[in-house]
């Protein structure tokens, strides 16, 4: 048996031509500067040669994935990739649906709930399985039709509410904001019409008035509009609410005879076509259905107990409170001597146990998949796999620590180690200290990013990775190098938050000390986004009323408020890392003022992949195309036509000092610095990007590709290159998220630097090294969800240490 996978010759991306072993069925970490090609080696290498091989043994062709630019892979095992980004987001999807723990619960309440008779409210025991459909209330007789395990899923139309089918929300246009009564249409009565609009639709509303015999002015205020009118309005001509009141007449066929669509249906129907992203989507607004209250199921099946709770009401605890309610079950079931649900229950408990070990307790059944960070979904689908018991397999992950507390870190080790232990190769790409000294085996790779990395400059255990003169992360474990604390004590003034109770917050009163660089700490789901994110995040200057607290103070200190968190920046694949910060439309400027273009009669838009004229018919600028993979999801693969240019020859014929555009597309940012230094506005942008660490990314590097953390950069990338005047607050969400220690060590002087130019920067944050350079911190806790939300410590980093009940605290005492 081949204990080894051996790469040979590896060149793809910024790789240098390297060869190194791997040992099998070990915990193996690959470590390294961002953009050192940690990512390139694990997933574009690893996993999709092991896609490849998959399909050439499974008997189809492997064309359509592209070989790895490598000479050999020998020892290669089947693989599961287990990534940051989400790829559910099914509105429907929750914690309880992915994990199947919904499933198992649906079960027992299905076995052992006890219905409320609809008759006489009376409590109707457990059905036995020889009762059949229909069951008797044991009071009034009254029949009930026996619910079954569907009648308990949201997901079903035989469980699900029926006014939200299913949501627990109900979106609804808020009308009041669409329309002004005091006017006309004339004079901008529908809010978001503007310029010619006004008008345009005026003429089509008085057409279709003339049509029906309906007085309908384009200057008549709509507060004094019919019923007839305000639904032609509304609906249009062919809705339903306004042919009622003319049954006889048939809808114009064309806008000039009055074809009116309607206000709302016209919003309605832009609204779905975009996905919720339509330019008048403000004014739609998210309701908690008024039927169930937010609890998805119908009445009856809302109404079913066990043990006194109900299945929505579980589905609001957090798997903490879950797992203490099954064990009560579990107890009364063996000491009833009922082993109906011995099984179920049995393995509802491991399951829940195993989240709970990858310090995901907070979670509630009912939260949202889609509402997940990138770390908290691929902590979860790792506890789900590890009830699958495969063996010899490679697991690739990518950055599992992201968003954990450190509290936590042993809980996601010992589950990797489970994996490992069962006869499995677990392949992370990691950053944390803790687990790679856990890892059986590191991989080092640097020096640097792009085209400075690709190489292997340390590799073994963590003692031999140590003695290695050229690693950079063995120098770092070395050394020990700290971050200096600056340890400012602000302007004087402060904002402060008057007892918050939004989610998990227990009237928390907490101030923020300005011109500071603050910490928020805690664990995972103990309420610090909802604290910065949701309360403070929602206030405005001038203002004390907040949603979520009693009053909030301080803000008049502050001019500007730019909150960056490390929600997706964009779901289009035609969105790149240059069209995000407008450098893709400088270098458009560029190219299409070269003389070549101009002798071709190119303007910018030729040298745009979004729009048609230069861009390559096939693909449609996107240098991939769609390959069908049956039964597996699609795979995208080289476009045959430009071979992945996204642009026409005639267009990639144009230079700009020996580079095409495509060509520039594919540099790191770093890499073209000295290309564009010439260029004041584009070498301002570049060097911002290199300031906040992303010196590593190309140009045309897909949005949807970037980490939560890289996202968060680019945001703040964008936002430092407005400019800006007086005071500003920054908010950022774990800004360090996928750094390795030489990173955070840069990423600490742009925060600085924020701060000493007469700034403030809050940050919510793991890293502990960060936390200890802050001059203030706050530690929320003491657990996640309803047993957090309460402030453990505030102070300078050396004063919380000091606090003992502060889970933060401990690990900052290593420091002073």
């Amino acid at each position: 048996m081949i204990g080894r996978i051996r790469i040979e010759g590896a060149r793809e991306n910024n790789l240098k031509n390297i060869s190194l072993e791997i040992p099998k069925h070990q915990l193996v970490v690959v470590t390294g500067p961002s953009g050192s090609g940690k990512s390139t080696l694990a997933l574009d290498i690893l996993q999709r040669e092991c896609q490849r091989q998959y399909m050439e043994s499974s008997g189809m062709s492997a064309e359509s994935i592209e070989k790895p630019k490598v000479d050999s892979i020998v020892g290669l095992s089947p693989s599961i990739a287990i990534g940051q980004h989400i790829t559910n987001r099914n509105p429907r999807s929750t914690v309880g649906t992915v994990t199947d723990m919904y499933t198992y619960l649906r079960l027992v309440f299905q076995k052992k709930g006890e219905m409320q008779c609809n008759q006489c409210q009376a409590i109707i025991p457990p059905a036995t399985d020889d009762e059949g459909t229909v069951i008797h209330c044991p009071d009034c007789r009254h029949l009930h039709s026996r619910l079954t395990k569907s009648d308990f899923s949201f997901n079903t139309p035989n469980g699900a509410c029926p006014r939200c089918s299913g949501l627990g929300r109900v979106v609804e246009i808020d009308a009041e904001a669409v329309f002004d009564k005091e006017k006309s249409i004339r004079e901008g009565a529908v809010t978001f019409w503007h310029g010619m609009l006004h008008d345009y639709q005026a003429n089509i509303l008085e057409a279709a008035g003339k049509h029906y015999g309906l007085a309908m002015r384009g200057d008549q205020p709509l507060h004094t509009y019919s019923q007839a009118q305000w639904d032609l309005l509304l609906y249009g001509v062919e809705s339903e609410a306004f042919s009622r009141h003319f049954p006889g007449i048939t809808p114009p066929k064309s806008v000039s005879k009055g074809k009116f669509e309607g206000v709302l249906t016209g919003m309605w129907r832009r609204y779905k076509e975009k996905e919720g992203q339509s330019s008048d989507a403000a004014y739609f607004i998210t309701q908690t259905c008024g039927d169930c209250g937010g609890e998805r199921l119908k009445e009856e099946s809302r109404r079913v107990t066990v043990m006194g709770e109900t299945l929505p009401r579980l589905s609001h605890y957090s798997l903490d409170e879950l797992c203490s309610w099954i064990e009560r079950v579990q107890a009364k079931c063996q000491q009833d001597e009922d082993p109906l649900l011995e099984t179920v229950l049995h393995d509802l408990l491991i399951k829940v146990r195993r989240v709970i070990r990858v310090g995901l307790g907070y979670l509630t059944l009912d939260r949202n998949a889609i509402s997940l960070s990138g770390g908290e979904a691929q902590r979860l689908r790792l506890a789900s796999i590890l009830g699958s018991g495969l063996t010899g397999v490679l697991y690739l992950l990518d950055e599992p620590t992201s968003g954990l507390h450190p509290k936590d870190t042993d809980g996601l080790i010992h589950v990797m180690k489970q994996l490992r232990d069962l006869g499995n190769t677990v392949l992370v790409i990691e950053h944390d200290e803790r687990v790679i000294q856990a890892a059986d085996h590191v991989i080092d790779v640097g020096p640097g990013a792009g085209r400075f990395g690709g190489e292997i400059v340390g590799q073994g255990t963590l003692g031999e990775l140590m003695k290695q003169s050229q690693s950079i992360t063995g120098r770092y474990l070395r050394e020990k190098r700290k971050l200096e604390a600056k340890g400012r004590r602000g302007n004087g003034q402060r904002i402060t938050i008057h007892e918050a109770t939004r989610h998990n917050l227990q009237q928390v009163t907490v101030s923020f000390p300005l011109q500071c660089l603050v910490a928020v700490s805690g664990v995972s789901g103990s309420g610090k986004s909802t604290l910065v994110f949701d309360v403070l995040a929602s206030a405005e200057k001038g203002r004390t009323d907040v949603n979520g607290c009693r009053s909030l103070t301080g803000m008049d200190g502050v001019d500007n408020m730019i909150r960056v968190d490390q929600s997706p920046l964009t779901r289009m694949q035609r969105s790149n890392v240059s069209t995000y910060i407008d450098l893709y439309t400088h270098l458009r400027k560029v190219f299409a003022g070269l003389p070549e273009a101009k002798e071709r009669g190119f303007k910018a838009n030729h040298f745009s992949f979004n729009t048609p004229g230069g861009r390559c018919d096939r693909c449609e600028g996107l240098g991939q195309v769609s390959v069908d993979m049956h039964f597996l999801s699609n795979l995208q693969v080289v476009c045959p036509d430009c071979r992945g240019k996204r642009f026409k020859e005639e267009v990639l014929a144009v230079t700009y000092q020996g580079y095409t555009i495509a060509d520039v597309l594919a540099l790191g940012i770093d890499e073209s610095l000295s290309l564009f230094s010439g260029l004041k506005k584009m070498r301002q942008l570049l060097e911002l990007l290199c300031e906040v660490g992303l010196g590593y990314l190309q140009w045309g590097q897909p949005m949807t590709t970037l980490s939560g953390g890289e996202a968060q950069r680019l945001k703040l990338a964008k936002e430092l290159s407005k400019p800006t005047a007086g005071h500003t607050l920054y908010l950022l969400d774990e800004p360090s998220s996928g750094l390795h220690f030489h990173d955070v060590q840069n990423l600490h002087l742009l925060l600085n630097k924020l701060v000493d130019a007469g700034n403030t920067v809050m940050m919510v944050e793991h890293h502990t090294d960060l936390i200890a350079a802050a001059d203030w911190v706050i530690d929320m806790g003491p657990a996640g969800g309803m047993a957090g939300g309460r402030v453990m410590a505030s102070g300078t980093p050396q004063e919380v240490a000091a606090v003992n009940e502060s889970f933060t605290g401990r690990f900052l005492a290593a420091y002073f």
